[in-house]
């Protein structure tokens, strides 16, 4: 039996290197019909794409809990410890509780383990936020986030509301596939006999593998630029300001305060889901909580201002359409005279693509690598951003090689100018490391 926090999270998070990801839902079926199927008696939003994951959960989260509603959010991974992934209204679940389901379902885990093999990390995570769920918190919805894909995702044990789809690009293409439609259809997974699923998947392949996974489900289809719009109005940092067309009504002057053009199709999408719940299930928000709660909702680690000398900026962004977003946030939102980049990644990643579109726009390139067992060798990244910059032309920017993370950073602190700005990006593991030692300087330290 666990005795303390430290214990339980132990045992759960040691699984990720032992087995790794496990793509599949008969372990976590099996584990959660020992439990009663306590999934069952939940309302669920399930979130799948590539990126805006996490962006879209909040805003819907967001609107949903100031409607007046109580909402359970699961998402992954966590930024500053195990217990984030896991919130309802906005807190994390309490410690005793991951010490008290940990050891209900650890004896489970053992007796499943001779016909199923051990279970992932991930698969006793997604039980661990339904058993809280469900027996603790009791929540009006549950805001949902795939862990990787979605057909074969421990999350799609779920029968959902409603199935929310953000965009679709290469990432994980060692277990999701090589092309956008493979992609597509594990994404498209989640889409479940006759439920409604919303979309701003713009690539054409990726939506035409929706558009007739949803019609062979027979599930309306609330696709972007089909059956819902947006159209931009005003871009500043901090601010940013879109009208908002459905099928049901429109929107104007929705004001989000996360940077980045990709945030108001993010918005949109959530809008557009929130749309389907009032027409489909009577959710009631009133305009002006709904207006309130877009301005007010945040997402951590994404363009996240955590010290203001030097201005340093935290984005997950991890893979080529992620780089692209941030490129272009950064290239036409924020001002500076010099760009220094902080870069760390796993290895299993588009690395080229990444650096195709991050490298034009960089002044310094500092190379460097998280803690964490799958991680892109920093010397091997640098060759790979050399090369990168060299094949171009398009860019002088100086790579420079710090393999540990905390030199790394602390020479961008150094480097940087009093109208500079650092960004930190790549894997949200490292995001996880870099913005806990900032969060722990002072407020002088960081010019608050």
């Amino acid at each position: 039996m666990f005795q303390t926090y430290e214990e339980a999270v132990g045992w759960i998070t040691r699984l990720m290197p032992l087995h790794g990801i496990k793509p599949g839902l008969e372990r976590t079926q099996a584990l959660l019909d020992k439990l009663g199927n306590p999934h069952r008696r939940l309302k669920f939003i399930h979130v799948a794409g590539t990126n805006g994951k996490g962006s879209t959960c909040a805003f819907l989260a967001s609107v949903i809990r100031k409607a007046g509603y109580d909402v359970g959010v699961f998402t992954s991974p966590y930024l500053e410890k195990y217990t984030n992934r896991i919130q309802t209204n906005g807190e994390d679940i309490p410690e005793a509780s991951v010490v008290a389901l940990a050891n209900r379902i650890k004896p489970l885990v053992e007796e499943l383990e001779p016909t199923y093999g051990a279970l992932s990390m991930f698969e006793i995570s997604t039980v661990l936020a339904i058993l809280h769920f469900a027996t603790e918190s009791y929540p009006d919805f549950v805001v949902w986030e795939t862990g990787m894909g979605g057909r074969l995702d421990s999350t799609n044990v779920v029968a959902p509301l409603v199935s929310v789809i953000t965009n679709v690009g290469l990432d994980h293409t060692d277990v999701l596939g090589e092309t956008i439609a493979d992609i597509a259809r594990e994404k498209a997974g989640i889409i479940k006999p006759g439920v409604p699923v919303v979309s701003t998947a713009t690539h054409p392949e990726a939506a035409e593998v929706i558009r007739q996974t949803a019609r062979e489900r027979k599930s309306s289809l609330y696709e972007i630029g089909e059956k819902f719009s947006y159209s931009t109005k005003e871009v500043q940092e901090g601010q940013q300001t879109f009208d908002f067309e459905g099928p049901f009504r429109k929107l104007t002057n929705v004001r989000i305060s996360m940077d980045g053009l990709h945030q108001q199709a993010n918005a949109a999408l959530a809008l557009m889901t929130l749309e389907v719940l009032r027409q489909y299930y009577a959710l009631v928000v009133d305009d002006e909580d709904l207006y309130a709660a877009m301005h007010d909702t945040q997402w951590k680690g994404r363009l996240e201002l955590v010290s203001r000398e030097p201005r340093i900026l935290l984005d997950g962004a991890h893979n080529p359409d992620g780089a692209k977003s941030l490129a272009e946030t950064l290239r036409t939102v924020y001002k500076y005279d010099k760009l220094v980049f902080v870069l760390g990644m796993v290895r299993n990643k588009n690395h080229p693509e990444y650096l195709r579109h991050i490298l034009p726009i960089v002044d310094t390139l500092i190379v460097t690598e998280p803690d964490f067992f799958k991680k892109m060798p920093a010397a091997d990244l640098a060759r790979e951003a050399e090369a990168q910059r060299d094949s171009s032309g398009a860019t002088s920017a100086t790579v420079t090689l710090s393999p540990d993370w905390r030199e790394a950073l602390e020479l961008a602190r150094r480097s940087a100018g009093p109208e500079d700005l650092v960004v930190v990006s790549g894997s949200l593991y490292f995001l996880s490391d870099v913005r806990s030692s900032i969060l722990q300087m002072t407020d002088s330290e960081k010019g608050w």
